[in-house]
């Protein structure tokens, strides 16, 4: 392998930013009643401002579009767009169920030439899979150029309209219209952007750049059931019941497509898997604390940072949070976009200087994959 490196990073959030005060105005309240559960997630999440490609309950901005205009923003005279010669995706919330993402990034950039193509499925780890992708491809000597991206469009998938025919049935059946905490809960805490990474052969000229020096994933999917889904009801041993077997009526009666999350499966495992994977990777790459300058862990909540810290000390990675850097409070939780938009944000505010070393962290709940990123600024 020969050495790849991150020589831009860009980002692109929809409208201006929503205060925690406003998310209802914008997302609506399900059967005309205030969410009980979103004081509770604010509460514990830490997040202060988002941004939402939804105005008036219309969308502003598709994914597609977002993303197309992060990988725009890499590019100009010095590095044109023509040099771009894979297009490596993930999402997890597409607009279409096919083609694929990134055809549909491609087709929308306007480009006159053919590029190389992946999409991966998933949730947050998605655009970091996607990213690896590339990273082999050019350190394997196959491209030059390569471009990561990771956009997320999740308000209109939580927008109250989507619950109103799920709110009436139980009003019928129960006199009680809220929907369940595993759907409501995510109404707070997810929001829409998008962000992107040039990799290429050779570090920046002028300015800085950032090496990979290695980038790990794995999946505990053959241990734990699944935790974060959508377009599929959750059955009593665990299985999820897909969409296209279940009735059309039950689509819309039982909120089928909305997000959701087994709160239970997800504080007992979400913290611990990611230790174990770090602790197994601290062995494989000789990694010490003292190796790390920065510290940027994917929180969905700030809820997990001190058990995130408290087990890390606990496998001798002991990270004092002065090293912690993420931005999570201002940009909110993007998905696979958020590890992109905290190397964005410290690239180009002048954070970094030759030298620094950054772990990075990504975990996914849907059914429990892990990523990590060790990278070198150059």
């Amino acid at each position: 392998m020969r050495p790849v490196y991150i020589t831009r990073l860009s980002k692109y959030l929809p409208n201006a930013p929503v205060g925690n005060d406003e998310m209802e105005e914008v997302l609506g309240m399900v059967g005309n009643k205030p969410s009980k559960a979103r004081s509770i997630v604010l509460r514990n999440n830490g997040i202060k401002t988002r941004y939402y490609a939804l105005r008036d309950g219309k969308s502003t901005h598709t994914n597609v579009e977002m993303a197309a205009n992060a990988v725009k923003a890499l590019f100009d005279d010095k590095t044109p767009i023509s040099k771009m010669e894979i297009l490596a995706v993930g999402t997890s919330s597409p607009e279409q169920v096919f083609p694929s993402q990134a055809s549909m990034i491609h087709g929308a950039l306007g480009i006159p030439q053919r590029v190389e193509l992946i999409s991966a499925a998933g949730t947050c780890c998605s655009s970091i899979q996607a990213l690896k992708y590339a990273f082999m491809a050019i350190g394997s000597g196959m491209a030059e150029t390569a471009v990561g991206v990771g956009s997320e469009k999740m308000s209109t998938w939580m927008h109250a309209s989507r619950f109103e025919h799920e709110a009436e049935n139980l009003s019928h059946l129960q006199e009680n219209p809220y929907i369940a905490f595993e759907k409501d809960f995510l109404r707070w805490m997810l929001s829409d952007g998008a962000a992107a990474a040039l990799l290429q052969s050779e570090p920046n000229k002028d300015g800085l750049s950032i090496r990979i020096e290695w980038l790990e994933t794995t999946s505990f999917a053959n241990e734990l059931e699944t935790c974060m889904y959508a377009g599929a009801v959750k059955q009593p041993d665990g299985s999820l019941k897909g969409w296209n077997d279940l009735d059309v009526d039950d689509w819309t009666n039982e909120s089928v497509f909305s997000v959701k999350q087994d709160t239970r499966i997800l504080g007992e495992n979400i913290v611990p898997k990611g230790g174990i994977y770090l602790a197994e990777l601290m062995q494989k790459h000789n990694l010490t604390v003292d190796m790390v300058d920065y510290y940027l862990p994917h929180m969905s909540s700030e809820f997990f940072k001190k058990q995130i810290y408290e087990h890390h000390k606990n496998i001798g990675m002991d990270i004092p949070y002065e090293k912690w850097f993420y931005n999570l409070p201002k940009v909110g939780n993007v998905g696979s976009a958020s590890a992109y938009l905290m190397l964005e944000e410290m690239m180009n505010t002048g954070m970094l200087k030759k030298g620094d070393r950054l772990l990075v962290m990504v975990p996914e709940s849907a059914r429990f994959a892990y990523a990590y990123m060790y990278l070198t600024v150059v």
